[in-house]
């Protein structure tokens, strides 16, 4: 019993906040020997005796749905578009369950981003709008990721776009350049309704629109505003998620639970590997790995290009150590090869000993198209090959095409316009012959 008090008392002296006792308060000394004098005998603590000011309650959400309710900051946007789009997520169960399904594996992470800068937690609903949070999602005007971003903003926001892999699909990179993008714009703008406008139209509209406005004496609020249809409906539907899951039972929705911890942790890529080689190391299905790696592509990671990857929470010591444990000499069985000339797609394939028809697949070539020079491609790796790709192909490879329509009008006027260069010069010289003729008449 006198050693359970002594736990107890030390626990309480450490939950009131003191790193080191009070100057005033006695320090026992251990006994050298067994003459010392024995402790002072403890007393039992009485309730109400045990002091608890400055003790901090540790109230930490066990699901994810929790924190973000916690977390909301935005001004609440009540009209009749926010109705009728709360409605409508309400009424489809089944895409509500695909979307917050697909959240579980990112959600955390940005969760965590958008608290360690203290923004609203509204904007972790963001991708629901934007992509129904499918990494891979790919908008008719070729906006990419989770985030969607085009690809001059997302190059902008140094999100990488290169023959081998696509940042704007990156969980972790295509976070940290949207919440530095909300950021920007609310600094600009000082109201988040208008900035997630600009999130959608661009700024340069947003702030034109306000401009107008101004100009003809009227507010200059998200609602006041002139916008497009897809912009006007872009905080409503924001607003509507944000009703949903702020209050589930009033719409008849049920959340699945996602727990307050980390989906996945990064690991180090320690050398070039092939996608089913890491998944195997790590003992999960390259579909699973896929989903939290997007921005890889392609069959093989190259590690000059890509020097993390993420993996499930658990498996990712199960990586290290498979990795350790590995005897294998080569992890990649593909390789980048730089075109040294423009040529045909056919004649690039014979230069590496791959069928035209493989060579499109891994390369993703369309028909009727060339390779330009220097374009960066995938080809085997030959079995005496054991280096990696440099980091300036990895990092900084193109894939350049051009039509073959374009190319041979331009091979066309190019020989036209040398042949009628040589025909007119002969024409001259001709001219000059006979003019020297009648001279020496």
């Amino acid at each position: 019993m006198r050693f359970l008090l002594t736990v107890s008392s030390l626990s309480l002296a450490l939950l009131s906040g003191c790193a080191s006792l009070p100057e005033s308060t006695p320090v026992p000394v251990q006994a050298s020997s067994p003459a010392a004098a024995a402790p002072e005998e403890l007393s039992p603590i009485t309730q109400g005796s045990a002091k608890r000011d400055n003790v901090a309650t540790l109230n930490l959400p066990n699901d994810l749905w929790e924190r973000i309710r916690k977390g909301y900051q935005m001004p609440d946007l009540d009209t009749h578009l926010v109705s009728d789009r709360t409605q409508w997520y309400a009424a489809k169960p089944d895409y509500l369950s695909r979307m917050t399904g697909r959240s579980n594996k990112y959600l955390y992470h940005i969760v965590e981003e958008i608290e360690a800068r203290k923004m609203p937690m509204e904007l972790a609903l963001l991708p629901f709008i934007e992509s129904a949070f499918n990494p891979q999602a790919v908008s008719s005007a070729r906006a990419s990721g989770m985030w969607q971003f085009m690809p001059a903003t997302g190059k902008s926001f140094d999100l990488k776009q290169n023959a081998f892999r696509d940042d704007r699909r990156d969980v972790e990179a295509s976070t940290r350049a949207a919440l530095d993008y909300l950021e920007r714009l609310h600094k600009m703008f000082g109201d988040w309704h208008l900035a997630l406008a600009a999130y959608n139209w661009g700024e340069g509209n947003v702030g034109k629109a306000i401009a107008r406005n101004k100009r003809a004496g009227l507010p200059t609020g998200y609602t006041d505003l002139t916008m497009p249809m897809e912009t006007r409906m872009y905080v409503p539907k924001l607003q509507a998620m944000k009703n949903i899951v702020g209050n589930p039972p009033q719409f008849n929705v049920v959340l699945p639970s996602i727990p307050n911890h980390p989906y996945f942790q990064s690991v180090p890529l320690p050398r070039d590997m092939d996608v089913s080689v890491i998944a195997k190391l790590a003992d999960i299905s390259e579909q699973d790995f896929k989903a939290l790696n997007p921005s890889a592509h392609r069959p093989v990671l190259l590690a000059a290009g890509s020097p993390k990857i993420l993996l499930p929470w658990d498996n990712a010591e199960v990586f290290q150590r498979n990795y350790e444990a590995s005897s294998l000499s080569r992890m990649a069985s593909w390789t980048a090869w730089i075109a040294p000339a423009t040529m045909k797609v056919a004649e690039a394939a014979k230069r590496v000993n791959m069928s035209e028809a493989d060579f499109r697949a891994i390369n993703n070539i369309p028909p009727r198209m060339i390779i330009k020079a220097g374009s960066a491609l995938l080809v085997p790796r030959s079995a005496g090959m054991l280096g990696d790709v440099t980091a300036q192909v990895a990092d900084h490879g193109k894939l350049d095409l051009s039509p073959e329509a374009v190319a041979k009008r331009k091979a066309n006027a190019k020989a036209g316009k040398n042949s009628k260069g040589t025909k007119t010069a002969s024409a001259k010289a001709s001219k000059g012959s006979g003019k020297t003729q009648v001279a020496k008449r």
